[in-house]
């Protein structure tokens, strides 16, 4: 499939001249940060005179087409930053001439605090597209956290997405599992995004400038995932001075550095890296000589006004090194590491004032290694993938926006273990190709509708073949209130087999496991009130064909593709690994949200349900998983302690340079659904039964039989955080201590009750124990920005 020579013939036919339009010019061009350089997404561009416009893009260019020739006045809007208004005299096209520096507000007075964005709440809302959320750095790093600031934590805060347990970062959005959420930096996917076994995530905050997630209903330029899309974009860097920002923390330190090259553009750097193996490790044996790494560099290049370039690069590193007993020359240890590479080289161009395209060539790899030495026990597992992509857009005029694009990805699968009893080898190449189209049109201004289309090719031992429609519409109401509707075909050919505390292990669809896919409805409903407060309502529905959970009978059911010379079987298939089963997930969100003033946040609830049927599991009986949560309240709240004083006792604003922060988090969550024992038996006995099993304190023949798979719920999930943080600004740099308390409550969520059972002097006993997350965990930490 020649995709790129589609790609290119479509960029010809929509770059060509046309006519009837002598009339009228297109008003193009960038947006920036003035003080960094640092292109701004999602600032608001438009014509006051003609009242209309439009947003920037991922790289901060926007464009308003067919406007008549004349002078007029041009607005810029982007929270946090000074409006920019000026006149402009309209002649001809001038293809992306015009830049536009935003001066970042000093927020020290009442005025700037409430109206730092000119535009109206509700159109805000009716821009941006269905279930779609997005949070800045400053955002993330407010939530109190588990001593690190954390992407995909913060993210669960939010309506639709949650967790497993407190040892878990990984998102189960809108009763998806983690491995149906595409996960990408830059433009490139990466895979297994969590350190620390789960606990903490790859995507380092202080590297981060952008942080989009879709959870449902997204267009035709995004696929290969059922459930969600969360795309990072980091830190292009300073274009005009050298700055950083360093922590310190009690589990980690980090460091983010920027510094402009020249005056062709600009390079970002962070690096993090936690100490436990150096500090606890050492002192407390119990602690495992354990540390994380994680590396983000960024180069952007301003090689004109219509061609920007920029080079990322991304590596993290988990080390754990256990031994049962460090003080003993031999004792029972395993070594085991992984981690990720990620790198990607984007080429922007423009065309002309309406046509603007992205060209990627990326590349991402994932690679564990476990070496329990005691067994004879050793497993790799790598995956790699290797893309190229393209994507534009085409401002055809103010009623009509086209999107296309197109994708050649080369995936390579490696899966070994070598042990005394069996192999297990698996090695495959695989290739997808995908090519998008969508139209945006809006007939009325009250009216924006998108309709678009993606294609999937994917080629293993054999093909898939899939047609995607994407739809969605948005709908003005009134004055302050939208309505919403989107609606979507997925499809997914990776599953991963999760594992507790080990990296998941991916595997691809075959001829022995076909593509999963699912159908999103989605219906929702904005309002604006009392002008920054946004109010939001979501109903969604989406179904399951396909979907795969790993074959705990795999033992039995698989067979060996040979035997070696040592009469060890030899596997090479992923044939009977999974079980294929279908589901359906559904529910409504409520959220309200401010983001601008002296408090900030929002709360929202969730009321869902998710089902799944595997074949003649559970009877044939449909069953919930173990992610599903029927009630989630959240609420998040971030106070400027001197600005609400000062609103409350009528005083002026302080300009002393410093200010205290307090940051609340809570959730209420309906406990998690768990399979308990129906029923108990006893089987038949040897006579020596007793000396076999460990004696007379054993329980010889008793067993559990379990009941209907996930019917008991565990008891609700209740869990407050806090944080205090005082920041003095002394001009050339400033420093921001901050206290910590996760769980401040200290209540004892449950993470799984275990039986435990004593068979003394004929009698059975038997106890149950209920095992907690984790406990109260105050931290203390540190910010330094020069």
């Amino acid at each position: 499939m020649k995709l790129g020579s589609i790609l290119i013939v479509m960029l010809l036919l929509f770059h060509l001249p046309v006519s009837g339009q002598n009339n009228t010019i297109d008003m193009s061009g960038f947006v920036f940060d003035k003080e960094t350089g640092e292109a701004l997404v999602g600032a608001n561009v438009f014509i006051k005179e003609l009242n209309y416009g439009g947003s920037t893009n991922i790289s901060g260019y926007f464009v308003i087409p067919d406007i008549p020739k004349g002078k007029y006045t041009l607005v810029c809007s982007y929270i946090g930053f000074r409006t920019f208004s000026k006149v402009y005299e309209t002649v001809e096209n001038c293809d992306g001439c015009i830049t536009i520096e935003l001066e970042s507000e000093a927020l020290q007075t009442e005025e700037v605090v409430v109206s730092a964005d000119s535009i109206n709440t509700i159109d805000k809302l009716f821009i941006k597209p269905v279930s779609k959320i997005n949070l800045t750095p400053a955002q993330i790093n407010q939530i109190p956290k588990v001593v690190e600031a954390d992407l995909l934590r913060a993210l669960q805060t939010m309506p639709g997405i949650v967790s497993l347990s407190d040892f878990s970062s990984a998102l189960y959005v809108r009763g998806g599992t983690p491995d149906q959420n595409l996960y990408l930096i830059d433009g490139t996917d990466v895979y297994n995004p969590e350190h620390a076994f789960g606990i903490f995530s790859t995507f380092n905050t202080n590297a981060i400038k952008k942080v989009e997630i879709s959870k449902g209903g997204f267009g035709a330029e995004y696929g290969g995932r059922l459930s969600s899309v969360l795309d990072v974009t980091n830190l292009d860097g300073n274009r005009n001075n050298f700055e950083g920002v360093f922590n310190l923390s009690l589990l980690s330190a980090s460091t983010t550095l920027q510094t402009p090259i020249g005056s062709i553009g600009s390079l970002s750097g962070s690096f993090r890296r936690t100490y436990i193996d150096q500090t606890l490790a050492k002192a407390i044996d119990d602690v495992p000589d354990y540390y994380f790494y994680d590396t983000n560099l960024k180069a952007f290049f301003d090689l004109g006004k219509k061609d920007k370039l920029t080079i990322s690069f991304f590596n993290s590193l988990d080390d754990l090194d256990f031994s049962l007993d460090k003080d003993a020359e031999e004792s029972l240890s395993f070594l085991y590491d992984w981690g990720n590479t990620t790198a990607s080289v984007n080429w922007k161009h423009i065309f002309s004032s309406k046509l603007f395209a992205s060209f990627w060539v990326t590349g991402s790899r994932f690679e564990s290694n476990f070496d329990f030495e005691a067994v004879s026990l050793a497993e790799e597992n790598y995956l790699s993938d290797y893309a190229f992509k393209a994507a534009a857009e085409y401002y055809y005029s103010t009623e009509m926006t086209f999107k296309f694009g197109a994708e050649q990805k080369v995936l390579h699968e490696r899966y070994d273990q070598i042990s005394n009893q069996q192999l297990i080898q698996i090695e495959n190449n695989r290739q997808h190709s995908t090519a998008y189209a969508s139209a945006v049109w809006k007939p009325l201004p009250v009216w924006n509708i998108e309709g678009g289309v993606r294609m999937n090719y994917f080629n293993t031992d054999t093909t898939f073949l899939n047609i995607e429609p994407r739809f969605s519409l948005k709908y003005r109401l009134t004055e302050n209130s939208n309505l919403k509707f989107a609606t979507g075909y997925y499809h997914q050919y990776l599953n991963r087999i999760q594992r507790l505390f080990f990296s998941s292990i991916w595997a691809t669809a075959n001829k022995y496991n076909d593509e999963s896919s699912s159908w999103h409805f989605i219906l929702g409903y904005q309002r604006a009130i009392a002008g920054d407060l946004e109010f939001e309502i979501e109903t969604y529905f989406k179904n399951y064909d396909n979907i795969y959970q790993y074959n705990e009978n795999v033992a039995t059911d698989i067979k060996p593709s040979y035997y070696d010379n040592n009469g060890r079987p030899v596997y090479t298939t992923t044939n009977n690994v999974f079980k294929s089963g279908d589901g359906k997930s559904y529910g409504i969100e409520f959220l309200l949200r401010k983001d601008k003033g002296a408090l900030t946040g929002w709360v929202s609830y969730a009321l869902s349900r998710t089902e799944y049927e595997f074949g003649r599991q559970n009877q044939g009986d449909a069953f919930v998983p173990r992610h599903d949560r029927s009630h989630v309240v959240n609420g998040v709240m971030n106070v400027d302690l001197d600005n609400v004083w000062n609103e409350f006792s009528g005083d002026a604003f302080e300009t002393d340079d410093s200010k205290w922060t307090l940051g609340l988090n809570f959730i209420y969550a309906s406990g998690q659904p768990i399979t308990v024992p129906g029923s108990a038996y006893y089987i038949n006995t040897l006579p020596d039964w007793n000396s076999l099993t460990g004696g007379a304190d054993s329980s010889p023949g008793y067993g559990l039989y379990p009941a209907a798979i996930n019917s008991y719920r565990l008891p609700d999930y209740i869990r407050m955080d806090v944080s205090v943080t005082y920041e003095k600004d002394y001009g050339s740099w400033s420093i921001a201590p901050y206290l910590q308390i996760f769980n401040i409550g200290n209540r004892g969520n449950t993470w799984f009750i275990q039986y435990n059972e004593e068979f003394e002097n004929g009698a059975l006993k038997q106890e149950i124990e209920k095992v907690n997350m984790l406990p109260l965990l105050p931290s203390l930490g540190v910010t330094i920005k020069f």
